[in-house]
């Protein structure tokens, strides 16, 4: 048992790499905007469709991921999956303009479009209710992590071979991780490899719950503000604040930091909760209900006094995203079986993803038109708005596991 539960952990830090490498290999891109728009001589609208070519796939991939991670267990789905976007990640440094970095991109979201349905699953398959959500968010909170690690190791690997060099190089380490996650599962106990679920529900019962709908309603309201996060604040930063590559490597991490630290303390937050009485259902909306009345303040970041008080504020938005985030997929654990909540995941990131290329549209010309203030506004009202569509619905029974 002892080692049941300690392989248990090893490969729950490998899914938080896993998910630490997703988003820095999606930065990267980010990052370098300011420096490839000018290269390429892209406009703002030109560069939403570039990001937006990633947010298609990977919305795609998010219930096609998901099903395969069902069907084909954690072990074999999270290696194909980093493997495609891996070579993907390389590819970028072969591109010659906006059409090859928009070809590269549509591959990466192919690739990362399994990984939070794939590192979901296996916190919900290896580890008890009293852990679930402390899991769930060491699994998707290496997502923060290797945003923090993006703009600073961007910086520095343009420094050094350019920006076609940072590119390989986060190829590179997808390989090095894969070495590392089949090594692991070839060393791991008989139990551990046996304990994967194989019940799965048909998608089309699925997509008749009710309970599935309201969660794919919700996710399609709040997914639009960390999409904006992820591809944005780079240009902003350096449109509205002045910021050079350097100046952006340097503080676009903190926000991030915030998300990571969010992540994992809200998990034993929660979890702890549970372990002192709290029904899972009222501990995961009690957080879910704080977190979302916390999130306007990302609005005040756009009117900040300066550079520093907006990447503060910003700060605040991410803390209270992890907060949202670990317990939203939480809510999802606890009421789908581990066969079926790939799935169900990736279903909502299918949702959210299509709000993403739809609001990712809508920034660049607004941008291109407005500057960054009235997006800065919308995203003040979506996490509440999603918060009464999910908790609007919370009296449904769940499955029995």
């Amino acid at each position: 048992m002892e080692d049941f539960r300690r392989t248990n952990w090893v490969l729950g830090w490998l899914l938080f790499a896993a998910s630490a490498l997703s988003f820095l290999d999606r930065q990267v891109l980010s990052v370098l905007a300011p420096t490839l728009t000018a290269e390429f001589g892209m406009s703002n609208t030109e560069y939403s469709r570039v990001v937006s070519a990633f947010v298609l796939s990977y919305t795609v991939m998010f219930t096609v991921g998901g099903r395969l991670m069902d069907r084909l267990g954690t072990r074999l789905g999270m290696a194909l999956c980093v493997a495609v976007w891996s070579l993907a990640s390389a590819g970028h440094a072969l591109v010659a303009g906006p059409l090859g970095l928009a070809a590269a991109r549509l591959l990466l979201g192919c690739g990362e479009g399994g990984c939070f349905p794939g590192a979901t699953k296996g916190a919900v398959e290896w580890f008890p209710l009293e852990k679930r959500v402390l899991a769930i968010g060491i699994a998707n909170g290496g997502s923060a992590f290797g945003a923090v690690l993006a703009p600073p190791l961007t910086a520095w690997l343009t420094r050094v071979s350019g920006w076609r060099g940072a590119f390989v190089a986060t190829g590179l380490l997808g390989g090095l991780w894969l070495g590392a996650w089949l090594t692991a599962h070839a060393a791991a106990p008989p139990a551990v490899v046996a304990h994967s679920s194989t019940v799965r529900a048909p998608l089309g019962q699925l997509l008749r719950d009710r309970r599935v709908w309201r969660i794919l309603a919700a996710r399609f309201c709040f997914d639009p503000v960390f999409y904006f996060y992820m591809f944005w604040i780079p240009q902003y930063l350096a449109r509205e604040r002045g910021f050079s590559l350097e100046q952006i490597g340097a503080w676009f991490w903190i926000p991030f930091l915030a998300l990571g630290l969010s992540n994992i303390a809200s998990g034993k937050l929660s979890d702890a909760l549970v372990n002192r009485g709290w029904p899972p259902e009222r501990a995961r909306a009690r957080l879910l209900t704080i977190a979302a009345f916390v999130t306007p303040v990302s609005w005040l970041a756009v009117a900040a006094p300066s550079a520093p008080w907006a990447i503060a504020l910003m700060s605040v938005l991410m803390l209270a995203h992890g907060l949202w985030i670990a317990n939203f997929l939480g809510w999802l654990g606890d009421r789908f079986p581990a066969g079926s909540i790939a799935s169900v995941t990736g279903l909502s990131g299918t949702a959210g993803g299509t709000a993403g290329i739809l609001f990712n549209l809508a920034v660049g010309p607004v941008v291109d038109r407005y500057a960054f203030a009235p997006v800065f506004a919308v995203t003040a009202f979506l996490y509440p708005l999603a918060l009464a569509i999910l908790l609007g619905g919370r009296k449904a029974q769940r499955p029995r596991n």
